[in-house]
């Protein structure tokens, strides 16, 4: 599903607030750290193979590592990776996952005069402010290092999409799950990918950003879609007895459906290179 941070949309006001002023909802997903290993999808290979390529060594930072699902992708390409998180719960899972982490908002993390190849992050730099964050990651990389930001988007079809949207509008009307079905996820995570290619190019210290794509599919069966579902933004702070409402209607909708169904993911990267 398009899983938005809250933040600004080709339908809201330029006034609403940026997703990094939302930390309280980034700082939510470790309140089931296991769960958000567990169900969370990773990254198409296709994607950690041209990262790696296209830095000029193998000492990366995972910017917002969580429970280490990016960075345990680059470390099984050969890379040497300390993950920033801000949750210490997070990092905890991430820790006994055999990864290192150091504990801090990107921004304010000090890499104590470390140098690293490449920059990443996962489904995290909407919480980085971006022209901060870029600003960091330049002092952070050596020259020709590469800052790469990538996120999952995806489309259920069609038919399940408008069943999802329905139970939102019925028992969130107005909340940000509900907002998460007003737009492609595609349209959705375009307008992250500018923020962030915008912060680039505001730091001062990064050649043009280019924009990468890579399409996949996953499977998911009712159960495992409603693991997931927690674990995303516009779930975790509902208290139980609404957030189970939900899960219950979804669980119809994908029954309805047959069980089961195919997510189609595109997933988005804005890159850009230490000038």
């Amino acid at each position: 599903m398009p899983t938005l941070p809250p933040g600004p949309t080709e339908q809201s006001p330029p006034s609403q607030p940026m997703p990094h002023q939302h930390r309280h909802v980034a700082e939510s997903f470790g309140t089931d750290a296991d769960r958000y290993d567990r169900a969370r999808p990773g990254y198409p290979q296709a994607l950690v193979d041209r990262v790696v390529a296209a830095s000029p060594g193998p000492d990366v930072v995972d910017v917002g590592t969580g429970t280490g699902i990016a960075a345990r992708q680059f470390q099984a390409a050969g890379c040497r990776v300390l993950g920033v998180e801000p949750d210490a719960r997070m990092a905890a899972l991430a820790r006994r996952r055999g990864l290192t982490v150091d504990v801090a908002a990107f921004e304010n993390w000090e890499p104590a005069g470390r140098a690293f190849d490449a920059v990443v992050s996962g489904q995290a730099w909407h919480w980085v402010d971006p022209v901060a964050g870029a600003a960091k990651a330049a002092r952070t990389l050596r020259p020709g290092g590469r800052l790469a930001a990538f996120w999952n988007a995806g489309e259920p079809p069609a038919g399940l999409a408008e069943a999802f949207a329905e139970v939102y509008r019925r028992l969130l009307p107005d909340s940000l799950a509900a907002r998460q079905w007003t737009m492609s996820a595609g349209d959705a995570y375009a307008t992250l990918a500018l923020k962030a290619a915008d912060g680039m190019r505001a730091a001062g210290a990064f050649g043009a950003p280019e924009q990468w794509r890579f399409t996949w599919e996953r499977d998911y069966t009712r159960d495992e879609w409603l693991d997931q579902l927690p674990t995303t933004g516009g779930h975790t702070g509902l208290p139980a007895a609404r957030l189970e409402e939900v899960l219950t209607d979804v669980g119809a909708a994908v029954e309805a459906a047959g069980g089961g169904f195919t997510m189609r993911y595109t997933t988005v990267v804005v890159t850009a290179v230490r000038t």
